[in-house]
Formats: structure tokens, C-alpha cells, sequence
């Protein structure tokens, strides 16, 4: 059975807003390279949660530039975001496999501004699309130093 589009975006936002948590605590942690690959998936689910909410039945794809992209045709703050975010796809591949940097690997090369900042970039994304789409995730601000 095919759920509401709300309720759909509901789950993939939910989920982003957990990811989010946990990509926090990696920076933390020192999980450099994980959380900027979680970063990345952040903003992917985020998007993908807009794209649902806007009635669209299959979303599929990784690409946050991509999917900004198709996200943008119905609001013009995604298109302003979406240079921004794209930067997120640097992390979907190398964070994550040894050949995906020429002599180290993942757990040495990445840092914890680097971290922070791609999960400040994920943050923007799951708190753009939760004011875009009225959904509340209630993730958005744990771990978040005030």
C-alpha cells in the first residue's frame, strides 16, 4: 500500500534527523571520515524527504546535487542551497573505500573541521526541508552547542 506523500517525507526526514544525531557524534567521537560520509546521506534522505512531500512516488539516485536539482523545480531556496550541498558528494565514495584516495585511506586524510562542516551543511539541508515541508524533527538541534 502507497503511503500519503507527507507521511512518506515524514519517515525519509525522521530518519535524516537520526542520522544527523549520530553524524554529530562522530565528529566528536572522531569518526572523521564516517561522519562526513553519513553527512552526505544526510542530505541525500532530506532531500528525497522534499522530493516525497511534493507527491513524487519513486525517488531514487544518491547524488545531493542531483536530487537538489530536481528539488529545485519546485522551490527556488533549494536552487540557491544546492552549490552549497553539492559539496556532500565528495564524501559519498572516498570516505567510505582505501582506492578512493591515492596512498591512505579514509581514517587518516579527513579532520574534524572538515567533518564539522559537512555535518553543518546536512543540518542546513534536514532544517530547510523541515521549514519548507512543516515537518518536525526533533534531532535538529541535539548536539548542537549553543
Amino acid at each position: 500500500m502507497r503511503r500519503e506523500p507527507v507521511e512518506e517525507a515524514r519517515r525519509w526526514l525522521e530518519q535524516a534527523g537520526e542520522d544527523l544525531r549520530w553524524a554529530r557524534h562522530l565528529v566528536e567521537a572522531g569518526g572523521f571520515y564516517l561522519s562526513c560520509f553519513l553527512a552526505q546521506q544526510v542530505a541525500e534522505k532530506a532531500i528525497k524527504a522534499f522530493l516525497y512531500a511534493q507527491g513524487e512516488s519513486l525517488v531514487l539516485g544518491h547524488s545531493v546535487d542531483a536530487l537538489a536539482e530536481r528539488a529545485a523545480l519546485y522551490n527556488k531556496e533549494i536552487q540557491d542551497k544546492r552549490s552549497s550541498w553539492a559539496v556532500l558528494d565528495g564524501y559519498y565514495i572516498p570516505t567510505r573505500y582505501p582506492n578512493g584516495l591515492p596512498d591512505s585511506i579514509p581514517a587518516r586524510v579527513y579532520n574534524k573541521k572538515i567533518a564539522g562542516d559537512a555535518v553543518a551543511l546536512a543540518a542546513d539541508a534536514v532544517q530547510t526541508v523541515a521549514v519548507l515541508t512543516g515537518i518536525v524533527v526533533s534531532q535538529l538541534n541535539e548536539g548542537k552547542e549553543e
